[in-house]
């Protein structure tokens, strides 16, 4: 009994390093989209495919990050972005992971739009996006979320492009308004 009590404790104590090492390489990951002086004090989450989470790591600066390179067509995808937008995330990725195409998903989207149901970023939030083939060619990409925002209210043009400098309102007048921030 001794022997199998001895096994048992000494597998246990063997899987805890690991554990500690492969969430500390999550945490790792997941922060990368952060700015780099937000880094140590974000909450770090791992998404289920449901759309629930586990928290990793416990923050304290306002700023939750997560790692989405699961998502169907995504190589390498880290995100960050307030914690006050944790249920629009978690309402975003349940459809990025429902298994259903781009065209059904934005079916989904503009449903819950149109019925209420869209979860809504908190104003001037801003999504912090590393997106790439591998982390080391990934590219910043940040947006700063002003749901219900026009043209007319914020006095930036509703066009844009990614070739010329400026911002531009995305979505104008819903819930995904956002500013575009080229170049970032």
């Amino acid at each position: 009994m001794k022997r199998f009590v001895l096994a048992v404790g000494t597998l246990f104590l063997a899987t805890v390093p690991a554990q500690a090492q492969s969430h500390a390489e999550v945490i790792a990951r997941a922060t990368r989209a952060a700015p780099p002086a937000m880094q140590a004090d974000a909450m770090v989450i791992r998404m289920e495919t449901d759309g629930s989470h586990e928290v990793l790591r416990d923050g304290s600066n306002g700023l939750m990050c997560w790692d989405r390179s699961d998502e169907p067509t995504r190589s390498f995808s880290v995100q960050c972005s307030s914690e006050e937008n944790l249920d629009r995330v978690k309402q975003n990725r349940a459809w990025n992971m429902s298994g259903k195409t781009a065209e059904e998903i934005r079916a989904m989207r503009d449903a819950a739009e149109a019925d209420g149901s869209r979860e809504v970023s908190k104003f001037g939030s801003v999504y912090y996006t590393l997106n790439g083939e591998d982390a080391d060619s990934a590219n910043i990409h940040l947006t700063l979320a002003v749901p219900f925002a026009t043209a007319e209210s914020l006095g930036l043009p509703d066009q844009g492009s990614y070739t010329r400098t400026g911002s531009w309102i995305m979505e104008p007048g819903t819930t995904s308004a956002h500013l575009m921030l080229p170049g970032r």
